[in-house]
């Protein structure tokens, strides 16, 4: 049996979790959340505890157990904890700077980067003296908050020379060295 898949979820105060045929709805003081889930796999709710449960020992339904399991568990943290990002700008001249669900990024192209971001995500950009800036993404989604991450990673991601790029706090980057000059 799949690790994962068995772990019971404990279901908080305050978020409620609907089962309709083959799609789990969970709501919280945050937001509302939807997944749908394949009909083989069966979600059972008992005294705020729920479990997720498949038929056979197939294959795919042992990959499919724990992928819904993780799945509803992250909606349900999502929705009454939430998730929050936070993203660092390193780079001479990068800038990041917000007006409603626009970010505004300056990243050393020869134009600025405005991305318009879904209603679902908080985001917030902080500039420090002497710090590099850095932009807080928050969200109940956890899927769309990492999607929304990778998209402006992508726009320039750290290089390993001079670490020169965007990031995530914290992360630790793998750095090479650069040419050696040569002996004669």
């Amino acid at each position: 049996m799949s690790r994962i898949g068995k772990m019971p979820i404990t279901i908080p105060a305050g978020v409620t979790v609907k089962v309709d045929k083959n799609v789990v709805t969970v709501k919280g003081a945050k937001g509302e959340l939807k997944q749908e889930i394949l009909s083989d796999i069966t979600v059972k709710i008992e005294d705020n505890i729920l479990t997720v449960e498949r038929p056979s020992d197939d294959i795919n339904h042992r990959a499919q157990h724990g992928l819904y399991r993780s799945l509803i568990h992250n909606m349900i943290i999502g929705v009454s904890e939430g998730y929050k990002k936070e993203m660092e700008l390193v780079g001479v001249g990068f800038r990041a700077t917000t007006s409603g669900q626009v970010l505004e990024l300056a990243l050393g192209y020869s134009h600025t980067i405005y991305l318009k971001l879904p209603s679902e995500i908080k985001v917030e950009a902080k500039s420090e003296r002497n710090k590099n800036p850095l932009i807080i993404l928050e969200s109940f989604d956890k899927q769309l908050i990492g999607q929304v991450c990778a998209k402006i990673r992508s726009l320039r991601k750290p290089e390993p020379y001079k670490g020169k790029g965007i990031k995530f706090v914290g992360e630790v980057i793998r750095r090479k060295s650069g040419k050696s000059a040569s002996a004669k």
